[in-house]
């Protein structure tokens, strides 16, 4: 039996990231997760200008840029009506360039500073239950290992980090304030030997995809609504990916078709986003688990480090007396005001249902949202 301050479950973005800074503030910090150190996992890739502000303040993105994860400087639109707009990333911040790391370097860097600023760190630690005491009160974790030896972990808050089929959520019956409609599906492959100008969108009728430079190699996707990928994919899924990017980006056909497979086609089959209640009694969620949109506005892991750092300064607060209710009721509310106006315009264009000007005033909807989430990471101050 062990005994921390904060158990946290999942290790990936947004729990290393919340071990991290707990482990730095001095809090005794436990992070359990069911995979394997370095493992990869489905992913954009993409993080915004928040993220690297998040990356750079803490130390990270010198890691980041030492790896040869390549420099992002322009991002691009292709629209099908062959309107092109190149926008440059003018620094601004402390963010000179945008960058796109894989998760197997991302999540290990997060994870070995966690340890290094004196988290407890398992990896595969397969959490299976919450415990509770007489007052229904969420107390810490039981655990399994690969030889299916349980463990306990008490600990005064725990912390669901677990993604989208979080088992913390589920047992804390963590109810859900926000659900979507929408979804996309995707295919994805990754390609070397593939000439990029950045961030490179492109969006035809009733479909979308993406080029994302990152490590040792370059990731394009397409997407499109889950029925309609589940149709093309009817006759294989080389012809689906060959139809959606003629259809989305026909000014990629060329330079795919010189480029070279780096991995097999892989896929995502979509789920509607949601935004459920982010804490309660002795328990707390953070990135997924609490909080998913669609994959198509490419801001899922910059929402991840957002709320670490909103959580993590909640929880700094609640152990330096601040009341419990007025702590995790400022993060929720902070979480989802940043989050409502970018929930909304990413099931919008993840409806696919849009013509090409309605689709550029959604854009713009996206890039207001991330404009006021670096104002607010600027600008953020202790909860009490």
């Amino acid at each position: 039996m062990s005994s921390y301050d904060v158990a946290v479950v999942g290790g990936r973005i947004a729990g290393a990231s919340t071990a991290l800074l707990l482990a730095r503030a001095g809090v005794r910090v436990v992070l359990l997760d069911h995979g394997r150190r370095g493992s990869d996992t489905v992913s954009t890739h993409g993080l915004m200008r928040g993220g690297v502000l998040q990356l750079s303040r803490w130390g990270i993105l010198p890691d980041v840029v030492a790896a040869d994860t390549p420099p992002i400087h322009n991002v691009v639109f292709h629209y099908a009506d062959g309107d092109d707009i190149d926008v440059m990333i003018k620094p601004s911040r402390g963010v000179d360039a945008l960058y796109a790391p894989r998760r197997h370097l991302l999540d290990r860097l997060l994870v070995d500073a966690a340890a290094a600023a004196g988290a407890d760190v398992l990896h595969q630690a397969t959490v299976t239950e919450l415990i509770r005491d007489g007052a229904d009160r969420v107390t810490g974790v039981r655990a399994r290992n690969p030889g299916s030896a349980e463990m306990s972990f008490y600990a005064s808050l725990t912390i669901g980090a677990d993604g989208v089929r979080s088992t913390v959520a589920t047992e804390a019956k963590a109810p859900i304030i926000w659900r979507g409609n929408t979804a996309s599906a995707f295919l994805y492959r990754y390609f070397t030997g593939l000439p990029v100008r950045g961030y490179e969108w492109a969006y035809g009728e009733g479909a979308a995809a993406g080029l994302i430079p990152t490590n040792d190699a370059t990731c394009l996707f397409v997407s499109a609504t889950p029925a309609r990928m589940r149709s093309l994919r009817s006759s294989g899924a080389e012809q689906a990916f060959a139809t959606l990017l003629a259809s989305a980006a026909p000014a990629f056909v060329d330079r795919v078709a010189e480029a070279r497979h780096a991995s097999g086609l892989r896929g995502w089959g979509g789920l509607p986003g949601y935004l459920r209640r982010s804490w309660g009694n002795g328990w707390a969620l953070v990135g997924d688990a609490g909080y998913f949109k669609d994959p198509i506005t490419t801001h899922g892991m910059t929402d991840a480090l957002r709320d670490a750092e909103l959580l993590s300064n909640a929880i700094v607060a609640l152990l330096s007396g601040c009341p419990e209710a007025s702590a995790f009721a400022a993060y929720e509310g902070t979480r989802d005001r940043l989050s409502r106006d970018m929930f909304d315009v990413t099931e919008a264009v993840a409806a696919y249902d849009w013509n090409l000007d309605e689709l550029r005033h959604l854009l713009r909807g996206v890039s207001a949202a991330m404009k006021d989430e670096v104002d607010h990471l600027q600008s953020m101050q202790r909860l009490c």
